[in-house]
């Protein structure tokens, strides 16, 4: 009898459940009661009413889907228009919405890159900034975490050879910020391109929310390109890339995943629309963003527990084991509280977490829920 084809999954499944790293699905209620600190909605802003009447209106008016690619019948004039205001609210000349900040990553790191470039990427970036080295078959050097000297020592190894070096404004996993007035002086020394990846800092860091480039005077510098999503700070989904129009121009006539893709949904490009326009009206709320996060990882320190220093809205706890982070999430679901928990192969040093994400509009009492609920359901409590 033929062999089953699919048998090797079983033993990656047995193999991934006894290393603690089984990851399930979670559909959550519309209805539902849970404290939530695990999702990106950094500004609270996904169930503003403005915003999903944004999204409602849309819908309305453009249809369900983009119905096409952005290059045939997937562009309307909400895409332009979100565009045009990301430039101008981030600092660019030019931006260019796509359906996802994965697909964005993808499509500014291979079509920036090439065969005949080299990638100099931080040991710590984000997956889609991984897959679109992989994917762009440039030379890639992965350099230590947030080391300037070591993507200046890369590309003096290089000097000459196009380059791009690519970073996370802020480090999904401990919340860090990454070095970039160093990496940005290193770059115009060598004649490389910076790219960096505003996911996390967009709404959170820089002049009312304008992003990580703003906050270190980057925004619009020559020889610089931003990255984005739509779902994190905006509450929404999608992602953009935001540089000198020449570099849009490049991308939509050479990123494959700009090209074949389907449209951002006329939904998403409203609601994402909207609560742009909501954080123009609500400069603060980016301050008060910060300020949970920092009271957060304060209130957690002071009871014992490893925290990492948020440099924006994402507060990173260690467990001693990716089992015990799992219970810890576990336990703190049981008792009414939404945390991330991070194991490997998420986490590129090995130490399992659980993540909170700070979010602009809790209350004082949910704070102090949400601090309560952790310290008593810590490992070892």
């Amino acid at each position: 009898m033929p062999q089953d084809p699919f048998d090797w999954i079983d033993d990656e499944s047995r193999r991934r459940e006894r290393a603690g790293l089984v990851r399930t699905l979670r559909p959550r209620t519309a209805d539902s009661d849970l404290l939530d600190l695990a999702s990106n909605d950094y500004l609270g802003l996904t169930r503003r009413p403005e915003v999903t009447e944004g999204a409602v209106e849309a819908a309305r008016r453009w249809g369900a889907g983009a119905t096409g690619s952005r290059l045939v019948t997937g562009s309307t004039e909400l895409h332009a228009e979100l565009e045009r205001e990301l430039a101008d609210f981030c600092g660019f000349e030019a931006a260019l919405v796509l359906s996802s900040g994965y697909a964005a990553n993808l499509a500014a790191v291979t079509a920036l890159s090439g065969r005949d470039a080299l990638v100099v990427s931080d040991a710590g970036n984000h997956a889609s900034i991984v897959d679109g080295c992989r994917l762009s078959r440039a030379e890639t050097a992965v350099v230590a975490h947030a080391d300037v000297d070591a993507v200046r020592k890369t590309l003096d190894a290089h000097a000459g050879r196009r380059a791009l070096a690519v970073t996370d404004s802020v480090f999904s996993v401990d919340g860090d910020a990454a070095p970039l007035p160093g990496l940005a002086d290193a770059c115009r020394e060598y004649g490389a391109a910076l790219l960096v990846d505003d996911a996390h800092g967009l709404g959170v860091l820089g002049d009312g929310g304008r992003g990580a480039l703003a906050a270190a005077g980057l925004a619009g510098a020559a020889g610089t390109v931003a990255t984005l999503t739509l779902s994190k700070s905006l509450g929404s989904q999608g992602g953009a890339v935001l540089g000198p129009a020449r570099v849009i121009d490049h991308l939509v006539n050479t990123a494959r995943t700009f090209i074949f893709d389907t449209g951002l949904a006329p939904a998403a490009a409203g609601g994402a629309l909207a609560s742009l326009r909501v954080l123009r009206r609500e400069p603060g709320l980016a301050g008060r963003a910060r300020e949970v996060a920092a009271t957060l990882h304060h209130r957690l320190t002071d009871a014992g527990l490893t925290a990492a220093r948020p440099d924006a809205a994402v507060v990173s706890v260690q467990a001693p084991s990716p089992d015990a982070a799992l219970r810890w999430a576990a336990d703190c679901r049981a008792a009414g509280l939404v945390v991330g928990c991070f194991r490997p192969p998420s986490v590129p040093d090995g130490i399992s977490r659980i993540r909170l994400t700070a979010r602009a509009d809790l209350t004082e009492q949910q704070i102090d829920t949400a601090v309560s609920t952790i310290i008593e359901a810590a490992p070892g409590r």
